[in-house]
């Protein structure tokens, strides 16, 4: 297999200098191919270098990391993008992974983990580690009261929250297509329905939608 790609994008240098460290532990396994102080940059240099996986700050001067992952989304929807973050801090996240952001993690995460979520990021899995989905089902459930009085607009048939569910627990389009008795392709039809219902263009940002309106249990 092909190294992963990565581009990494932090304001501060001793945050990428760290970055670069660890994933040297990873071996031929993966690949530095760029360096961001920005979101501007990173845009530019996600254009040109087309990595696998873009690791993101979140507050950064200039154009923020929200907008830099919202602009690369739509640009570039095959790219991945994981938060990597000092920020603690719900809303964020939910705002992060709603623009795109396919994983969120802290800066205090463990060679392993990081590394792990990196792979995973490129197979095109969400990532999120067990305290970030646990803080996600909790802002899902306070959300859930809200949007009892909003429009029934954007409803989901129940195939197509067969394949959310999927989604939801981390199975990738073949594994959702042979548990359905469905195609690939189909699977793929039935997404870009389900993005399109629900205003997002991401598989992570779907979930999110989903669970805030009550069209996902929260479990």
């Amino acid at each position: 297999m092909s190294a992963i790609r990565l581009l990494v994008v932090d304001d501060h240098q001793v945050i990428r200098r760290g970055v670069r460290t660890m994933l040297a532990e990873g071996g031929d396994e993966f690949v530095l191919v760029g360096e961001a102080a920005d979101g501007a940059m990173a845009i530019r240099l996600a254009g040109e270098l087309q990595p696998d996986v873009i690791m993101m700050d979140l507050r950064m001067p200039g154009m923020d990391g929200l907008e830099a992952i919202r602009q690369i989304r739509q640009q570039w929807p095959t790219i991945a993008i994981l938060i990597l973050t000092t920020y603690n801090e719900d809303e964020l996240m939910i705002q992060g992974l709603q623009a795109g952001a396919c994983g969120y993690l802290l800066k205090d995460v463990d060679l392993d983990a990081l590394l792990h979520a990196i792979r995973q990021a490129a197979q095109g899995e969400i990532v999120l580690p067990p305290e970030v989905k646990e803080r996600l089902l909790a802002h899902a459930a306070r959300g859930l009261e809200r949007s009892q009085s909003m429009p029934r607009q954007g409803v989901l048939t129940e195939r197509e929250k067969e394949v959310l569910l999927g989604v939801a627990q981390g199975e990738r389009t073949k594994e959702i297509a042979r548990r359905l008795g469905l195609t690939p392709r189909t699977v793929e039809t039935y997404l870009t329905t389900i993005y399109t219902k629900l205003g997002v263009d991401s598989r992570t940002a779907a979930v999110v939608v989903a669970l805030e309106r009550g069209i996902l249990p929260p479990t």
